[in-house]
């Protein structure tokens, strides 16, 4: 029997210790990939990640690396960039770290991956796509949702023209994050602190660009309103504080070819929707609701004719109308599927287009949806060049 051809490839993976770090990108990529023998690229060879786990508190790193398996940790980034066999640098930090920490990465000649957003705003995040650009590194940011199994099958209904001319967008997502002081809150208080890098609609416009773009539509402008519902909540340590960003966002997309989309995201939400994210798509031969997993389908040739009648009982039960989708395939774990397509192109080159300019795309809806917010006006989205 040959001998498997082994790309063992050095990953320092900064901000794990955090919720999204150690359950996604820890556990259930890095962890699982190597837990199934690597990434396989043919019958005698194969990609296996070698992870280094780095943050600021060695107790909690100590911890992670023991559930995790993975022996390699410190809490030094200019020691990890300097060991020459971690050749790709991943950023899960919060927000504001992010960008001074990315460009000391691809000033050492490392591959890039990292978190959206990018940066805080749009020169910053636009500067790290010219920086690694320059530097001639490879990098990636993490755009998850497109590969949840029920944005794949939208994709395959498009595929398939099971729409025909798409119409509108509908996008309900988030949930309700109690305050923190009888219950505890599900996020962390930074997310609440514009001083911090806060704000929904920085963490959310970025996800709602690269959902648009890549199976809708470029998007051309935006309107969008946000709002800070719960002006006071309690940190981890229990201590009251002002809630300086914003907690909703309810945006407006223009995007190429005509379609509407329009996206509501809150943090002070109670679900009555199949999922924390929904997305209804109609189209003149059918509409579909996706969730993140599940898809339901209503073609035209099954659509009831309501009546407005409102002194009579509703006789159309509209949930019966229909058709829940099968899976037709397995689907990975979203972030595993992207970190695989990423090793990929590092090792073989193979396409990935969800680079750092992407990344800087979605800081810029960001930004955009803000500055629409601020003069109560619609904002035309500009090219950002490759």
């Amino acid at each position: 029997m040959s001998e498997i051809k082994t790309h063992n490839i050095g990953i320092i993976m900064n901000g794990v210790t955090g919720r999204m770090g150690t359950n996604q990108h820890l556990m259930r990529s890095m962890v699982a990939i190597i837990k199934q023998g690597g990434i396989k690229l043919s019958s005698s060879e194969r990609i296996m990640p070698d992870p280094v786990l780095l943050g600021r508190n060695p107790q909690k790193l100590q911890q992670l690396a023991k559930c995790s398996g993975i022996s390699r940790w410190t809490t030094d980034l200019d020691e990890a960039l300097a060991d020459k066999n971690n050749q790709i640098y991943f950023d899960a930090q919060t927000t504001q770290q992010r960008y001074e920490a990315v460009k000391k990465a691809i000033r050492a000649g490392k591959h890039i991956y990292c978190e959206k957003p990018t940066a805080v705003n749009t020169r910053d995040a636009y500067e790290l796509y010219k920086l690694a650009k320059k530097a001639g590194v490879k990098n990636g940011v993490v755009q998850d949702k497109l590969w949840l199994p029920g944005l794949m099958k939208i994709k395959e209904l498009i595929h398939r023209d099971f729409f025909g001319r798409i119409l509108s967008v509908r996008g309900e997502f988030g949930y309700w994050v109690f305050e923190g002081d009888t219950i505890p809150a599900q996020r962390p208080s930074w997310n609440y602190r514009k001083e911090d890098g806060g704000g929904i609609i920085l963490d959310m416009l970025c996800h709602w660009r690269y959902v648009l773009d890549n199976i809708f539509g470029e998007v051309k402008a935006v309107s969008c309103l946000g709002a800070t519902h719960l002006p006071i909540r309690y940190d981890e340590q229990g201590k009251k504080y002002k809630a300086t960003a914003e907690d909703s966002a309810y945006a407006t997309f223009e995007l190429d070819g005509g379609v509407i989309a329009h996206f509501n995201s809150s943090w002070i939400v109670r679900v009555r929707r199949d999922d924390l994210l929904t997305i209804q798509v109609d189209g003149t031969k059918g509409s579909a609701v996706a969730g993140l997993r599940d898809v339901w389908i209503q073609p035209y040739g099954a659509t009831p004719r309501p009546v407005w009648n409102p002194d009579e009982p509703q006789p159309i039960s509209f949930f019966d109308g229909w058709q829940k989708l099968p899976d037709q395939r397995e689907y990975d774990n979203a972030f595993k599927a992207e970190w695989e397509l990423f090793l990929r192109h590092i090792v073989k080159n193979e396409p990935f287009r969800w680079t750092l300019l992407e990344g800087a795309k979605g800081v810029q809806l960001a930004e955009s949806g803000l500055a629409s917010w601020k003069k109560r006006s619609w904002i035309k989205i500009p090219e950002l060049k490759g």
